[in-house]
């Protein structure tokens, strides 16, 4: 399975919106992170896991042309408001683009963008199938596990694809979730800043996690503009570094 780290940043992006700090103002391309999103490719297929308000740019950048399924962790702004840029990926297909959440998240989907499901509406709206996870689910060649995590006091779904896992938006992996994150030969796991934060990992609680998984490696994603990439990551313990847009990992 091939990943692309599509963006790694935090909900407002980094450069931050007027802002000049010495990260903002960086011509170094690994401190620019778009919102985070990752691709998935394996035999074939294509997924995106979650649709922020970067797609389209993401999409562009790094050639994704066609999509066959989307997986969404939550359903706040910066992992799904680009939902509307999935049309293109819906042209000429023979059915709806499948599109896989938790209930909560459909829940939000419907709401926030209702007119994809008005069958009034003309054929150029986004023509997806939301699917609820309950369980371990099989899309495109790949066993899928959700894991709930918290994200302050939201559920979040992390995913587990054989030996690799993604733990995005939280600050509470309860033990169930940590006994199914044993055995990683790669985790992808938030840490914000090194500040704490009511919702996110910080850099010292990341690394108590990894302390406790020990994973063969580890990415660091969801980052602000507070951590530099490669001062931060001369600092990082042997094993686990900062993610950057544009990475591409060869998973098993």
């Amino acid at each position: 399975m091939k990943v692309t780290f599509l963006g790694t940043g935090t909900s407002i992006g980094v450069p931050r919106i007027g802002c000049h700090c010495p990260v903002c103002t960086s011509d170094d391309p690994k401190n620019d992170r778009l919102r985070c999103a990752l691709h998935l490719e394996h035999r074939g297929h294509s997924i995106l896991v979650d649709t922020g308000p970067d797609l389209r740019t993401q999409a562009l950048r790094y050639r994704i042309d066609r999509v066959d399924c989307v997986l969404f962790t939550h359903g706040h702004a910066d992992h799904l408001h680009g939902l509307d840029d999935v049309r293109t990926y819906c042209f000429g297909r023979n059915a709806p683009l499948p599109c896989y959440a938790a209930p909560v998240t459909i829940e939000r989907i419907e709401r926030v963008f209702d007119y994809a499901f008005d069958r009034s509406a003309p054929s150029t709206v986004p023509q997806i199938a939301l699917v609820p996870i309950d369980g371990p689910f099989n899309v495109c060649d790949l066993e899928i596990e959700p894991l709930t995590v918290y994200h302050g006091r939201a559920p979040v779904l992390a995913f587990r694809i054989g030996r690799f896992a993604y733990v995005t938006d939280t600050n509470r992996i309860p033990p169930e979730a940590m006994n199914r994150l044993q055995g990683l030969d790669v985790l992808v796991l938030d840490a914000l800043r090194h500040q704490e934060h009511p919702t996110h990992f910080n850099v010292a609680q990341a690394l108590a996690i990894v302390d406790q998984l020990k994973p063969n490696q580890t990415y660091l994603t969801h980052i602000a503009h507070d951590l530099e990439h490669h001062q931060t990551n001369a600092e990082l313990p042997a094993g686990v570094e900062l993610a950057y847009d544009g990475l591409v990992l060869e998973c098993a």
